[in-house]
C-alpha cells in the first residue's frame, strides 16, 4: 500500500496518495471477500480484513464568492465551441445545486413547464422535483427545439447535431475554466463547487431544513436527530430559496425576493 501511495498521480489537489491507498485496500478486500464466499479461505484467515484503510480527509471544496461565480459563468458563456450549451450547464448547476448525474440524466419528460420544475435523478437512485426559474425553463425548451427536438434524443442537453452530451463535455468545460481563471486552476474547481456555493447560500439565508431539501438530502440521517423528521422543508420553501438565488419569481414561491 505504501508503494502504491508513492506512485500515485500527483495533481494540484493531491492529498498525499490517500485516495489511491484507500482504493487499493477496498479492491483487495473485495477480492478476499470473494475468496471467502467461494470458501477458499476462512474469514479468520482473511488478511485484508486487518489492513488499515486511510480515513477520508475533510473536503477542500467550499462556497465560491459571488464574483468567482460570475467569472465562471462569463468563461462558460463567452469561450469554447458551444457557449449556449455550456452556459446552460453552469446555470442548471447554480439554480438546482444538482450533481453532474442530475444534468446528464435530465430528459424532455422531466421538464414540468407549468410549475417550472425539473425531475433530478441522482446517486442512490434518488429522484426529486426541483424548481428552476421560468427564464431557465424557456432556455431549456428553446435548446431542445432548436437541436433536433424529441426526435433526436430524449436527453435535454445536446450538441448542435442533436447528439446528447456526456461526461466528456464536463471535462472540456472544467479544463477551459481552469485555463482562463488562474484561481480556478489552483483550486481545481469543477461543477461540484457550484453545488457547494448554492447550498451554502441557501443554508445561511433559509436554514438547514431548506438547504437539505434543496440538496436532495430529504431523509434525515441518524446523526441529525429525530427533530428533522418533523421539520422537512416544502417544495414551496425550496422555490422561495430559488427566487433568492436567481432574483427571479417562481410560480410556486409564496414570496418574491428582490
Amino acid at each position: 500500500m505504501k508503494e502504491h501511495r508513492r506512485h500515485a498521480i500527483l495533481r494540484v489537489n493531491s492529498r498525499g496518495g490517500r485516495g489511491a491507498a484507500a482504493n487499493l485496500v477496498s479492491a483487495i478486500r473485495c477480492i478476499y471477500k470473494h475468496a471467502e464466499a467461494d470458501r477458499w479461505i476462512r474469514p479468520a484467515d482473511n488478511p485484508a480484513s486487518r489492513a488499515h484503510k486511510p480515513g477520508r480527509l475533510p473536503s477542500t471544496r467550499h462556497a465560491l464568492t459571488l464574483d468567482q461565480g460570475r467569472q465562471i459563468g462569463h468563461v462558460a458563456s463567452t469561450t469554447g465551441n458551444d457557449t449556449e450549451l455550456d452556459a446552460l450547464i453552469v446555470r442548471l448547476h447554480i439554480e438546482t445545486a444538482c450533481r453532474k448525474g442530475g444534468v446528464l440524466s435530465l430528459t424532455v419528460d422531466d421538464l414540468n413547464t407549468d410549475d417550472c420544475l425539473v425531475k433530478l435523478r441522482e446517486k442512490g437512485e434518488s429522484e426529486r422535483w426541483q424548481p428552476i426559474s421560468p427564464l431557465l425553463m424557456r432556455r431549456l425548451i428553446e435548446h431542445v427545439s432548436t437541436r433536433g427536438g424529441v426526435q433526436s434524443t430524449q436527453q435535454v442537453l445536446r450538441y448542435r447535431s442533436g447528439r446528447p452530451i456526456g461526461r466528456r463535455r464536463y471535462d472540456y468545460l472544467s479544463q477551459r475554466i481552469r485555463e482562463h481563471l488562474r484561481w480556478a486552476d489552483t483550486m481545481q474547481v469543477s461543477a461540484h463547487w457550484l453545488r457547494y456555493t448554492t447550498l451554502t447560500f441557501v443554508e445561511r439565508e433559509f436554514g438547514y431544513a431548506v438547504s437539505r431539501a434543496y440538496a436532495g438530502h430529504t431523509e434525515p440521517t441518524y446523526g441529525d436527530g429525530a427533530t428533522y423528521a418533523y421539520v422537512r422543508a416544502s417544495l414551496a420553501e425550496v422555490a422561495e430559496a430559488l427566487t433568492a438565488v436567481t432574483g427571479l419569481p417562481h410560480p410556486l414561491a409564496h414570496t418574491t425576493h428582490p
